[in-house]
């Protein structure tokens, strides 16, 4: 049985990176982008964004289903939940420490796969507008950026 739960969980948070792919590129590029956009058009005085709005609405079907799940026999969802609270961690990890640097951690790596996600996270900055993006994903991005970043690759 712990097999399966491990699957939920593992299976939620790899889902979970196609999910943050769409929402990025229809919802905050497109219906919602007046929450998003300050994230493009950043506020040097500012610590919070509209944007920050989102992790809230993220985190909301991460809570429901630890909830049902630990307080009803549905206990699949709290593993589905574990795996959306799990994914929704890395992705405060990576993007707001690693990348944008909003704590000042992790600042210098020579990791190809760390180097390659920043790169293709400020490619899809180099755009303001909510047209023309790129590089909507955050942990799986395109190939052509690890390539990028093994042939720069400090030795």
């Amino acid at each position: 049985m712990w097999l399966l739960y491990v699957f939920f969980t593992l299976g939620t948070f790899f889902a979970m990176e196609g999910v943050a792919w769409l929402t990025h590129k229809y919802v905050m590029h497109g219906l919602l982008w007046m929450l998003h956009e300050d994230h493009h058009q950043k506020n040097p005085t500012s610590f919070f964004e509209k944007n920050d709005y989102f992790f809230l609405i993220f985190a909301i079907p991460g809570i429901l289903c630890l909830a049902v799940g630990l307080y009803t026999s549905l206990t699949y969802l709290l593993f589905i939940g574990l795996g959306i609270t799990l994914y929704g961690f890395a992705y405060f990890l990576v993007h707001d420490i690693f990348i944008h640097q909003r704590f000042k951690w992790l600042r210098n790596t020579d990791n190809v796969y760390f180097r390659a996600i920043r790169r293709a996270h400020k490619m899809h900055h180099k755009h303001l507008s909510k047209e023309d993006g790129e590089c909507f994903g955050m942990l799986w991005v395109p190939t052509k950026y690890f390539i990028e970043a093994r042939k720069t690759r400090n030795v």
